[in-house]
């Protein structure tokens, strides 16, 4: 084997990204110093720049090569399309030198011990996977390719990818140029058959806000072509990184793709571009997750040891071996998308109007944009596109990046988070929803939408153009406000980038929220599955898709909800609001209407402690405290605690404390805290004796205004009576204030009008309250307006 034409992958370093290229680079380095750490690569060996250069010469190309980018206007579209089809054609058009041959030939037979091995053969070109350009998806791979013959001839359409259109207009995008001194190596490595078994791509953390304590896997069927070029939506699942050094439950959410398709090997042949086919999923495999829990776990742990080993966050994509069960990392880069991030300062995008929903999918960034709709089919349609326009198609291509440089936002009807096209939208900053499945139906050319992606893990496309504003503020340096400041979050979907902000912990996680979003299942219906109508069984089925159970999947997804805002607050206090649904919000949900009263006042009726403890509820609030204890016990999260809202009487109190200890939930056990919501007149009133109960109050500003003035604040007939600066309201508030200083017990405030009223709470601040508890978007704003 020559030492300057082809290498071993076992021979490489990440020394010789000069040499071999970033993806030769990055598989010789894993090969050589990660192989003790059971991280898995498939052999191989590379070509070499001299290889390439040799190639160069022996054709004499370097000249004509030249002349062509000459040529090129990077402004241009047609420019760079006419200049990338004579270049390709160059290549395409000349002959490997027998030297170059002769050593492919050799590292083949050696590779396969002489076998039609089946190879991928994919672009490692010089400038590639750096730290600040991916080149994700510019160049080009093969599957499935056999025989020597087969190999050459990929490795030299590999060669003609260095000009592809996409890759030469993503050169001059990152300001590297188009120069003749641009090398492509290759990497030849064993495929590993994924075709009978799944592939994906995973990244050290977040994608979104580049949260760094979980990592993110998506997966589908197949080869991984269908999840790295986005032609379907893929399972997601995310890993807490602590959680998987401990050898503890990790999973803290997870969302099943729809993986309508999978890419399989198809007959080897000569023909290097047909050596794969795209196949339908069988409906019952749709409907699980692609993997297991312990192959997720094991995905992680690998890429928590090539962050680790690379000191980066990595984007990283992996294949499991059907015929072995082995996962192997097939390829490592630089995530260039957090690598750019400054986190000292906090850019955020605020949507200030509500506005209809035409479509929703997966959220790529956390931006929003406005602009016309272009529908475009394929890069024929490409002049279309104007700058500002929202891109709506049914999947974007790398070979779209010029035009997508024009586009205001992106939206598709397939894909996920970690294909190339979602690559390509965080690298021009620009806001991106993927995988509607009908957006190209949906939305109307020519049509004014705003795309929203600063919402959470979905992302909407709404009618007209909506008001929004971006603010950027400085964090490094938060003064002081004299109390502790934590969030009201009720979507964990947005934890991860909330957990960047200044904060104190959760003070208000809404369980109802999260039963609302992520189940939308009256808990009863799930327990009394089997006794429900056809329809509703149907429905229910259809949502808790991917579990063991219609209970596992009410109880697995609390502890996903719960488990997400735990990791992104480790080491702060988060504290869950068990459910404080009214009788009429629990009968919106499916199957609610047949176990709900329909009540006059559902806000005085059939709910907190006393749904808690009636005889048709406790079962549901079974499911609830299973899901806590989880969260606590299993998973390791003890900076979970609990909140109790709506008690009545000191009697609920005693009793609601006793229910707890009989699901295993006690004050004290593993430093477990449990507070009330002191937001009856009542609360107040016998606030010593209530705190004999509890850990502390929150002081729900909303509940106690209307039940100390009689007013309903949702009628139009009094709402404007409706005062929580009332001297009633704050000498209740002082009563149960006064009562927790003596006690030595932690008291907060939560309602709007902490998030509205400066000057009350600074009132509470002056009375020695410990903290305010605020929604996120407005903490910010919250924080300067009380350090001045």
């Amino acid at each position: 084997m020559s030492n300057q034409l082809v290498l071993a992958l076992t021979n490489i370093t990440q020394a010789d990204h000069g040499r071999v290229g970033g993806k030769s680079a990055a598989l010789g380095e894993m090969l050589q110093h990660l192989s003790t750490a059971d991280i898995k690569v498939p052999a191989g060996f590379s070509t070499t720049v001299d290889a390439y250069a040799q190639f160069i010469s022996h054709n004499q190309l370097a000249t004509p090569i030249a002349a062509e980018l000459s040529k090129i206007n990077p402004s241009d579209v047609n420019s760079i399309s006419t200049a990338g089809l004579a270049l390709r054609s160059l290549i395409a058009n000349a002959t490997l030198p027998s030297a170059l041959l002769d050593a492919v030939t050799a590292a083949y037979q050696t590779l396969g011990a002489g076998s039609q091995l089946s190879v991928a053969v994919r672009s490692s070109a010089v400038l590639e996977d750096l730290d600040h350009a991916s080149f994700a998806g510019q160049q080009d791979s093969y599957l499935n390719v056999t025989g020597v013959a087969a190999v050459l001839a990929a490795i030299k359409q590999v060669y003609a990818s260095l000009y592809t259109d996409r890759a030469i207009a993503y050169r001059q995008t990152h300001n590297m140029g188009n120069s003749n001194a641009h090398a492509m190596c290759v990497t030849v490595q064993a495929m590993v058959n994924a075709s009978s078994a799944c592939s994906g791509v995973m990244f050290s953390r977040d994608t979104e806000s580049g949260f760094a304590g979980v990592v993110f896997i998506t997966a589908n069927y197949g080869l991984g072509d269908t999840v790295v070029k986005g032609l379907v939506n893929p399972d997601e699942i995310y890993i807490a990184k602590d959680n998987v050094k401990h050898n503890k439950p990790a999973i803290v959410k997870r969302h099943l793709g729809s993986k309508h398709q999978m890419m399989v090997n198809a007959s080897a042949g000569s023909n290097t571009s047909q050596c794969t086919e795209l196949v339908d999923v069988a409906k019952d495999q749709r409907s699980r997750f692609a993997l297991s829990d312990s192959e997720a776990h094991t995905l992680a742990k690998a890429a928590i040891t090539i962050e680790a080993h690379y000191n980066k966050p990595m984007d990283i994509e992996w294949a499991k071996d059907g015929d072995n069960g082995q996962l192997y990392i097939v390829q490592a880069r630089a995530d260039t998308s957090q690598l750019q991030k400054a986190s000292a300062n906090m850019e955020r995008y605020l949507l200030k109007q509500k506005g209809t929903a035409l479509v929703e999918g997966r959220s790529i960034g956390n931006r929003i944009a406005s602009g016309k709709v272009t529908l475009v089919r394929n890069l024929s349609e490409a002049h279309k596109v104007q700058k500002g326009d929202v891109v709506v198609s049914d999947m974007a291509d790398p070979d779209w990046e010029v035009m997508l440089r024009k586009a205001a936002a992106i939206v598709t009807n397939r894909g996920g988070r970690t294909s190339h096209a979602a690559i390509i939208a965080r690298e021009l900053g620009i806001p991106a929803i993927v995988g509607t499945g009908n957006a190209t139906e949906l939305l109307k050319e020519g049509s004014t939408v705003t795309v929203s992606c600063a919402e959470g893990n979905t992302g909407f496309v709404y009618a007209q153009a909506l008001d929004f504003e971006v603010q950027n503020n400085s964090i490094s340096s938060m003064p002081d406000i004299g109390m502790a400041m934590q969030f009201n979050i009720g979507n964990p979907d947005r934890a991860f980038y909330f957990a960047d902000l200044p904060n104190n912990g959760v003070g208000l996680a809404r369980l109802e929220f999260m039963i609302e979003r992520m189940i939308g299942i009256h808990p009863k219906a799930l327990l009394d599955f089997d006794k429900l109508p056809r329809e509703t069984q149907h429905a229910i089925s259809s949502r808790a898709a991917g579990y063991a159970s219609p209970v596992d999947f009410y109880v697995d997804k609390l502890v996903e909800g719960i488990s997400t805002l735990a990791v992104a607050f480790s080491n702060k206090p988060v504290v869950v609001r068990l459910s404080d649904f009214k009788s009429n919000g629990y009968a919106s949900l499916i199957g609610g209407k047949l176990y709900e009263p329909s009540e006059e006042n559902p806000a005085l009726g059939f709910r907190g402690a006393s749904r808690y403890m009636s005889n048709n509820f406790r079962d549901c609030f079974a499911l609830e405290c299973k899901a806590i204890r989880r969260v606590r016990e299993d998973m390791g999260f003890n900076n979970v605690h609990i909140l109790i809202p709506f008690i009545r009487s000191l009697d609920e109190a005693q009793a609601v404390i006793a229910l707890l200890e009989s699901h295993q939930l006690k004050r004290g056990d593993q430093g477990l805290q449990i507070y009330m919501m002191c937001e009856l007149p009542v609360n107040a009133l016998l606030a010593d004796a209530f705190l004999q109960h509890f850990d502390g109050f929150m002081l729900g500003t909303n509940d106690l205004t209307q039940l100390t003035l009689g007013v309903d604040k949702e009628s139009g007939f009094v709402a404007h009576l409706f005062d929580e600066e009332s001297e009633a309201v704050k000498k209740l508030a002082l009563m149960a204030i006064d009562a927790c200083k003596k006690a030595g017990k932690h008291m907060s405030v939560a309602g709007d009008a902490t998030e509205r009223k400066i000057e009350l709470i600074k009132w509470f601040r002056a009375q020695g309250v410990n903290a305010i508890t605020v929604d996120p978007k407005k903490a910010l704003d919250i924080w300067f307006k009380l350090a001045h």
